[in-house]
């Protein structure tokens, strides 16, 4: 089972940072809903261990408040381009480190928290993911590799 002490702390703290990264492009991929946004990111690392099955290195990213890079974006492109290379970085790591179970695992959890992120906001009374979320969530998927 892989865990923080599999990495250095530099590495760990890119691993934590993949999936608040990747609500943070959805998030500011279309205007309007941050707050909805942020706590639909904060009940996601909450439910994630009932439905992520049984992972050591979830249960430890979850086990910390979200965490993401304190480099200040000056634009929401900016954010993003950012963000894709945080999750490229993270994907890259958790590949040599992690199982392939793992691996899945991590990957899962990143899209679905996306997926969470971009349906929190609620457009004419029904929850609806833009073009912009989608487009982001595909920018997301393919820093992956899925």
């Amino acid at each position: 089972m892989t865990g923080s002490a599999d990495f250095t702390p530099e590495e760990w703290e890119i691993v934590r940072e993949g999936p608040t990264s990747a609500g943070m492009i959805v998030s500011t991929a279309q205007r309007g809903g941050t707050f909805r946004e942020v706590f639909a990111m904060a009940k996601a690392y909450t439910e994630a261990r009932k439905e992520h099955g049984d992972s050591a290195l979830l249960d430890e990213i979850v086990s910390h408040k979200p965490d993401m890079d304190k480099t200040k974006s000056h634009s929401p492109e900016e954010l993003k381009q950012h963000g894709l290379e945080r999750i490229r970085e993270a994907v890259a790591l958790v590949e040599q480190k992690a199982t392939t179970e793992e691996l899945g695992d991590y990957r899962r959890f990143v899209t679905s928290l996306a997926e969470r992120v971009a349906g929190a906001k609620e457009e004419s009374d029904e929850k609806k993911i833009s073009d912009a979320e989608r487009a982001a969530i595909t920018e997301i998927n393919q820093a992956l590799g899925s």
